[in-house]
């Protein structure tokens, strides 16, 4: 199902509400989207429309690599001999979603900085944008595996659960017929573990009476899901694998879903949402990592599946391409959900959350201590548990996770459960219910916190509070009422 853009009709009082509260939340780029000063937008299609050059003091970036944006007019030989002209060679290229533009990832051989190749490419008429390839981490501070001894019973399901997609499935083919399986007959919740404190915290099943996430579906931007796992059965409806690589599931990305989907032994926050798994991270030396080129690959395409929410629990340096393709993805009435980051209280901003059209997530804990790790900043929407949270790990098993990353996860299920019961909500209107529905957390400021912690149940029935219309002056002078008409009155 597509966004607001392409529902129209009905809108609710959360989105007068949201002019207002948008001065609360809203957080500005570092820079403006578009041409810096003194430069015009180009007269042309193949202009430049803004300069990619990384600041002086940002090397998080893969070396030799540049991604570029060239308009899909521009025919793939003269993009291929403009690369020669650079000594560069074309490593991939990607059509985006709608068409207009063309990416491509170029590499350099002889060592040249970064930089230098950007001014390059800037100088070529064919070239829209150039930027570095910069590097993303995903945003977890631990993970600990629960012995089997402690792992959690499994629960007596009524019927087995649906076949979930193969691990060697073709990346991009929906697994169509697991979703109309796991359509076909609504199963009875678990009760959860009791090591899951999330379900008391959120008061899941008082929320679970009213929504599940029925026909949601989430993109999780993440390492790979083991779809395989009994508690994910037949919920990842779709796997893309932008990397390329050959990897197995991931703690991260089997976690991240699990926390939003689980269903079997465990209780997801919409554990009848279904899953578009984008695995953007492969395992590298640092740990897994994606490139620019990766996640803009996995917001395409989860914009193509006609998903409603996006989870991105990863975090790196600002990205103007990025910026842009979610500024599509918002305008197209998804919703952004990213972890706030768990680089501690004196980082920098981390995006994308701190996009200005992305919900930022802070950790807390069991009593909503706020978590130590965790970035602060104006940024920050709102808070979610996200200490020793017990979520599904590959392989049948589970484990024990902390960080902004699962809170993250958390509040995108939230985001699932408002828009089964309403679907025509839009990004700005599920912020400003998520903010005005939030427990405000005694002892912490907005920029540890945001508004406070998630309320699932408050937030399916929360309408913010419409702002007093200005009173309109006139010209025309009041008339004193006469003593007959006042004591009418």
């Amino acid at each position: 199902p597509g966004g607001p853009a392409q529902f129209g009709g009905y809108r609710s009082p959360a989105a007068a509400a949201w002019a207002t509260m948008r001065q609360r939340f809203f957080v500005p780029p570092p820079r403006p989207i578009g041409p810096p000063p003194g430069m015009g937008i180009g007269r042309t299609e193949h202009e430049r429309v803004y300069s990619g050059l990384p600041p002086r003091t940002e090397t998080r970036y893969i070396p030799r690599e540049v991604v570029v944006q060239v308009a899909d007019t521009v025919p793939r030989a003269d993009v291929e001999a403009a690369a020669r002209r650079l000594g560069i060679t074309m490593v991939g290229s990607h059509g985006f979603e709608g068409g207009g533009r063309t990416l491509y990832q170029f590499r350099s051989a002889d060592g040249r900085d970064v930089r230098d190749v950007i001014r390059s490419l800037e100088r070529d008429r064919i070239v829209a944008s150039a930027q570095p390839n910069y590097v993303y981490r995903l945003d977890q501070v631990a993970s600990e595996p629960v012995p089997a001894a402690e792992a959690p019973a499994p629960a007596a399901p009524d019927a087995a659960p649906t076949e979930a997609p193969a691990a060697d499935a073709p990346s991009g083919v929906p697994a169509e017929a697991d979703l109309a399986a796991s359509a076909a007959v609504e199963q009875p919740l678990p009760p959860g573990d009791p090591g899951q404190y999330v379900i008391e915290k959120l008061k899941l099943a008082e929320a679970h009476a009213q929504a599940r996430g029925r026909k949601v579906a989430i993109a999780v931007i993440d390492s790979d899901v083991d779809a395989r796992h009994p508690d994910m059965h037949g919920a990842v409806t779709e796997r893309f694998d932008p990397a390329g690589s050959v990897a197995k599931p991931h703690l991260h990305g089997t976690g991240m879903a699990g926390a939003i989907i689980a269903k079997y032994r465990l209780r997801g926050i919409a554990p009848e949402s279904t899953i578009v798994a984008v695995k953007a991270f492969d395992e590298r030396s640092a740990g897994p990592e994606a490139t620019t080129f990766q996640i803009l690959k996995g917001i395409d395409h989860a914009m193509r599946r006609g998903v409603r929410v996006i989870n991105m629990s990863f975090a790196g340096p600002y990205d103007v391409m990025i910026e842009r393709k979610l500024k599509e993805a918002y305008d197209k009435g998804i919703v952004l959900v990213a972890a706030a980051g768990n680089a501690g209280p004196k980082s920098p901003p981390l995006y994308p959350a701190a996009d200005p059209n992305v919900i930022a997530v802070t950790a807390t804990d069991r009593t909503d201590k706020p978590l130590a790790q965790a970035n602060r900043g104006k940024y920050v929407a709102v808070a979610a548990p996200g200490v020793d949270i017990l979520v599904p790990a590959p392989n049948g098993a589970y484990q024990l996770t902390t960080g902004t990353s699962v809170a993250a996860a958390h509040v995108s299920g939230v985001i699932a459960l408002m828009l089964e019961k309403r679907p025509d909500l839009s990004p700005d209107e599920v912020r400003a219910i998520l903010a005005g529905s939030a427990a405000p957390i005694a002892g912490t400021t907005e920029t540890e916190t945001g508004a406070g912690l998630v309320d699932p149940v408050k937030a399916l029935t929360y309408e913010p509070p419409m702002p007093e219309e200005p009173a309109v002056a006139s010209d025309t002078p009041a008339k004193s009422k006469t003593p007959a008409a006042a004591a009418a009155a």
